[in-house]
């Protein structure tokens, strides 16, 4: 099979003179040798024009299909324009669709946000609700418990006034001032026509401990630091030997106590030779009689006690003499006189004068015991007045206020001595305190 030179379509040698398809003249060449035959070339030449003619239609179509190709390169950079960089009316209506799709935006979330504090305000509400019901049901069992509680509370003391005389001396114990006063105070019935007086002490701050000029003062009264109080009561005297027997006959709370512990006899003088754990003891069986908060005072309680609003080395003044208190008077203080040494303890508020606070015997006489363990200084003292236990030396606890025995700069209000809990001197005595937030007088 042959094919046809312009078409390639197949066909027979000698069976076709012209191509089926395209018409080209399939007829051989003549075998004339050294001259081309004019038909041949008239037929060369028929197919030179239709090749021509063919190519020059080739072109036509080339020539058109540029255009076309060029038109849409055209249109393409147009579109291209538009797309980098659209129209005003384009870009306004963008503009102001984003901005409705922000509010949209906004008032969703503003929804959601309502939604949430819908919400938590119907949870709060829930709770509050539910809070009041809880309130009102304690404050019932609050006043139930109250109700209950006042039968068990002891009988509101009889609260009275006193008057007294408070003097003060300059520093060669010459008498400066003499005035009266007047505190309120309470008597309890301990039994057998024995009372105790117990005076009230108004809250306040003060500074405890001595300050660095103060003559003979010891490191251990340092550093002077200031100290809120609570009101409280305090006994108007050390605690007598009347008042001791008595309360010694009462039922025993921790441990046994003498009747008669003490070295000088005598219903009103006071009671000395006792321990810190018998003193203790005596709290605990007036408690448990009259219901009420007896304890050693704190340190604190006593310092700001004597001082009664003074800041001098005693409540007198600068001084101290033997006619205002019981000590030693072989010894001075500063420039003080020497005065009388009595050389035992003496009746509880024989010398006839007393601090601002309505209290006697608050320098000399007998030591008296605090509830509080022994610290070699102030450092993080407690700031309110409280019994301080933590961190100190469980061998030994306070005394203050010096005896009769002592030298006169034992008795400051500053002054601090430390004895084991069990030790029993015949110059150690104590006196009371009361609290006065369980009950109202």
């Amino acid at each position: 099979m042959l094919k046809c030179p312009i078409c390639q379509t197949e066909y027979t040698e000698g069976k076709a003179n012209n191509c089926t398809c395209c018409d080209y003249d399939l007829t051989p060449y003549p075998a004339t040798i050294g001259q081309i035959p004019t038909p041949f070339l008239e037929k060369e030449r028929v197919k030179l024009a239709w090749a021509i003619k063919q190519w020059a239609t080739s072109q036509t179509l080339r020539e058109q299909l540029n255009q076309e190709k060029s038109q849409f390169q055209q249109v393409l950079a147009k579109l291209e324009q538009v797309g980098q960089a659209p129209s005003q009316d384009i870009m306004n209506a963008l503009t102001q669709l984003s901005s409705q799709l922000t509010d949209i935006k906004n008032e969703l979330q503003l929804k959601s946000q309502l939604e949430q504090t819908e919400q938590q305000l119907t949870m709060k509400e829930t709770a509050l609700r539910q809070g009041q019901t809880e309130l009102a049901q304690a404050q019932a069992e609050i006043s139930r418990l109250q109700a209950e509680l006042e039968k068990f509370n002891p009988p509101k003391p009889n609260q009275r006034e006193f008057s007294f005389e408070v003097v003060t001396v300059n520093g060669q114990g010459a008498e400066t001032q003499r005035r009266r006063q007047q505190v309120q105070f309470f008597s309890e019935d301990m039994g057998n026509g024995v009372i105790l007086e117990m005076v009230s002490i108004p809250g306040g701050t003060f500074f405890m401990g001595s300050p660095d000029n103060e003559a003979q003062r010891e490191s251990y009264e340092s550093p002077r630091h200031q100290v809120q109080v609570a009101p409280f009561y305090m006994g108007k005297f050390p605690i007598t030997q009347a008042q001791w027997r008595v309360v010694a006959a009462l039922p025993q709370v921790e441990i046994a106590l003498e009747a008669d512990p003490s070295n000088f006899k005598g219903e009103n003088l006071p009671v000395e030779g006792v321990s810190w754990y018998q003193a203790v003891e005596f709290c605990a069986r007036i408690k448990q009689k009259t219901g009420r908060n007896y304890s050693l005072p704190s340190e604190a309680q006593w310092e700001y006690a004597c001082r009664a609003g003074t800041t001098t080395p005693f409540h007198f003044g600068e001084t101290i003499t033997a006619d205002l208190a019981n000590y030693d008077g072989n010894h001075i203080y500063g420039s003080g006189p020497k005065g009388k040494f009595r050389q035992q303890t003496t009746p509880v508020g024989s010398f006839q004068v007393a601090n601002s606070f309505g209290l006697y015997d608050m320098h000399g006489n007998v030591w008296e015991w605090c509830a509080d363990q022994w610290h070699e200084n102030y450092n993080i003292a407690p700031p309110d007045g409280s019994v301080w236990n933590m961190g100190g030396d469980d061998q030994y606890r306070l005394l203050r206020g010096g005896a009769w025995s002592s030298d006169p700069w034992f008795c400051r209000a500053a002054r601090r001595l430390r004895f084991a809990p069990d030790s029993r001197y015949y110059n150690v005595g104590f006196r009371v305190v009361a609290c006065s937030v369980a009950w109202t007088l």
